[in-house]
């Protein structure tokens, strides 16, 4: 999957999912993914190894495609826009209001 695809995935992931993830693997996501952080940045920043970020951003990604296999939000979300699409706009605007 090439990188900006995965970003894009694994942020919409997030975005669904990420309240489920311990208080270290949300602030290690956020700087990788939303803030653009490498791994050795994120290691000087929080003076931890770079292998133990890697490790922990690694697990978190693991945990947000285990979330989504299981429950399928992400996906459903993109099906329904898609759908969406072909509907009027005021019948969409009431649609998207309730998810």
């Amino acid at each position: 999957m090439p990188s900006e695809i995965k970003t894009f995935y694994m942020i919409g992931l997030y975005d669904y999912y990420g309240e489920l993830l311990t208080d270290k693997q949300k602030e290690y996501f956020k700087d990788y993914y939303f803030d653009n952080l490498s791994l050795s940045e994120i290691s000087e920043n929080k003076n931890v190894s770079r292998t133990a970020i890697h490790n922990v951003i690694k697990d978190a990604e693991r945990k947000l495609r285990e979330f989504e296999k299981v429950l399928k939000n992400y996906d459903k979300a993109l099906r329904i826009k898609r759908l969406l699409e072909n509907v009027d706009e005021d019948t969409r605007k009431k649609i998207e209001e309730l998810i």
